[in-house]
């Protein structure tokens, strides 16, 4: 497995790793949310919650009844996985560098309304069907990579 992993997407391991402990730190969320409600919680876990439910609902979920979906080649669900740890990664550096200083601050709320496009395409990744050709899908993903960092430089810039 790891061999295949070093020749196909080298980071996918560690990418895998960060998906899991994003899972499993939302069980532990979830519980402090149902005590306390979700507005007590730090930016930080707000971020995680979102994508734990892109990998909830976007990434694990599958619909065997759709072409896109009926089954999903290693290049898409790695791309796939890649670009949604991609924006919790961007979506807590942007948080974190923002909080020490005076001025306005980005939080998760700032993220969701200024990203609001760029999240509805993480989520609708999985549309991409795989009959269009590795290269093509490849590419799109990889595009959504890029348009992902681009877009939280650009709004860390804002807020500085």
């Amino acid at each position: 497995w790891s061999l295949f992993t070093k020749k196909n997407d080298p980071a996918f391991l560690s990418t895998r790793a960060l998906a899991r402990d994003v899972l499993q730190k939302e069980d532990e969320l979830n519980e402090i949310v149902q005590l306390v409600g979700k507005d007590s919680l730090a930016e930080s876990d707000k971020i995680t919650l979102e994508t734990a439910k892109f990998l909830k609902e976007d990434f694990l979920q599958q619909n065997s009844f759709t072409a896109y979906d009926k089954y999903c080649p290693f290049y898409k669900s790695a791309a796939m996985l890649r670009n949604i740890c991609a924006f919790h990664r961007c979506a807590n550096a942007a948080v974190e560098r923002t909080s020490g200083g005076e001025g306005p601050k980005i939080t998760f709320n700032v993220i969701k309304a200024r990203m609001g496009d760029l999240m509805y395409r993480i989520a609708s990744q999985k549309f991409e069907d795989p009959a269009d050709g590795e290269e093509a899908v490849t590419r799109r993903l990889s595009d959504l990579h890029d348009d992902t960092l681009a877009s939280f430089r650009q709004l860390e810039d804002e807020f500085r």
